[in-house]
């Protein structure tokens, strides 16, 4: 279910990640920041976007409804006005959520995917924070992009070895 909500609401292109993209996006993942979707080949689908976010928000307010329909028929008029308020911001404040948790899911898929490309011979639960710190070390000693590859792997061997 998780895939297909992710391939519905995400445009993937077919070209693979480049391996600096991937190196960057690793390192901007594991630091809990919002990777680009270039360097991952994917954006949004919004109008699918909102429209799951929509009907979500219909089911959970529909069923929330339901449930307190006996007590909002009797209270005050005031306080439906300021709960209506209320659940309006949060109805809108959660889909920043929303479209924050999916954007997470699918730049781990991505990356994940990538990885296979490029390293398949580390597991990524192992070797992804190392990677980001050998990928730091390549960007201080400026290491040029075409020995950056060679440069990595020898560092995740050498480090894999101890």
């Amino acid at each position: 279910m998780k895939n297909f909500l992710l391939n519905y609401l995400f445009a993937t292109s077919k070209r693979p990640v480049l391996f600096r993209d991937l190196l960057e996006a690793n390192a901007l993942f594991n630091e809990g920041m919002l990777v680009d979707g270039a360097k991952l080949n994917f954006k949004f689908r919004y109008f699918r976007l909102y429209a799951i976010y929509a009907a979500l928000s219909f089911v959970v307010l529909f069923v929330g409804l339901a449930v307190l329909h006996q007590f909002l028929e009797k209270i005050d008029a005031h306080v439906s006005i300021v709960a209506t308020m209320l659940i309006t911001a949060g109805v809108f404040a959660g889909f920043d959520l929303f479209k924050w948790q999916v954007r997470k899911a699918k730049t781990a898929t991505l990356i994940k995917e990538a990885w296979q490309i490029h390293f398949p011979y580390f597991p990524y639960e192992k070797f992804s924070t190392r990677l980001e710190e050998v990928y730091g070390v390549a960007l201080k000693e400026e290491i040029p992009r075409g020995e950056l590859e060679k440069f990595i792997l020898e560092k995740l061997v050498e480090g894999g070895k101890k």
